[in-house]
């Protein structure tokens, strides 16, 4: 995490499987939030610590892009992003839930701190070589997501010129692409991995957050 962050963009609902898995509807645009950038926190093998009080806090991996300039129209995304890595999206459900029932925003479900995880940052390849592999997320050494961007409803193109057409997009900004079906709880003590292809890039251990029932 050696450059600043900027904003940090979320994508919901950008795998069919996983929309599907929470009863949602698939949506017709993305659909785009942000977590405030202090959620963002290194998987260097340490201890995270998550709310223990707040309900069920679920696991979403996904592959982060970092902009490393910024956007001009008709710019691809391979010359746009200057790193990747992959993350967690953690996401308080049953909090999520309260607030969808009351149409109020997700912030409070998706931005608390220690909320995005993220790996260290490796070469960006372009677009088409990362659907090259799977990433896969293990807990307690099981696979419990596994993803391809290809398996994605809107691009990365489609998502790079979205968002930088209704917020802006520029260099620092981190874009959570979406999560895959899969998704469950974590709970203290857990082990989380991330891996891309046949390397682990990055693992933290739920220091504390919801007990395992």
């Amino acid at each position: 995490m050696n450059k600043l962050i900027a904003n940090v963009f979320c994508v919901g609902r950008n795998y069919r499987a996983h929309a599907e898995e929470l009863g949602n509807d698939v949506p017709a645009e993305p659909m785009i939030f942000l977590k405030p950038s202090h959620a963002v926190t290194v998987m260097d093998g340490s201890g995270i610590a998550l709310p223990a009080d707040r309900g069920e806090v679920h696991y979403e991996a996904e592959l982060v892009l970092r902009i490393g300039r910024g956007y001009e129209p008709g710019i691809t995304v391979d010359e746009l992003v200057d790193a990747m890595a992959f993350g967690i999206d953690f996401t308080l459900r049953d909090v999520q839930s309260e607030l969808k029932k009351k149409g109020h925003p997700w912030t409070a479900a998706k931005g608390f701190l220690h909320s995005a995880p993220l790996t260290p940052y490796i070469a960006f390849p372009g677009a088409a070589e990362t659907a090259q592999e799977d990433f896969v997320l293990r807990k307690n050494g099981e696979i419990v997501q596994r993803g391809n961007i290809s398996r994605m409803i809107f691009s990365l193109q489609q998502i790079v010129d979205y968002i930088a057409e209704h917020y802006g997009l520029g260099a620092g900004d981190l874009i959570f692409t979406g999560t895959p079906e899969g998704v469950g709880p974590a709970c203290q003590g857990d082990k989380l991995e991330l891996a891309y292809g046949s390397r682990t890039l990055g693992s933290c251990v739920i220091e504390t957050g919801p007990s395992a029932t």
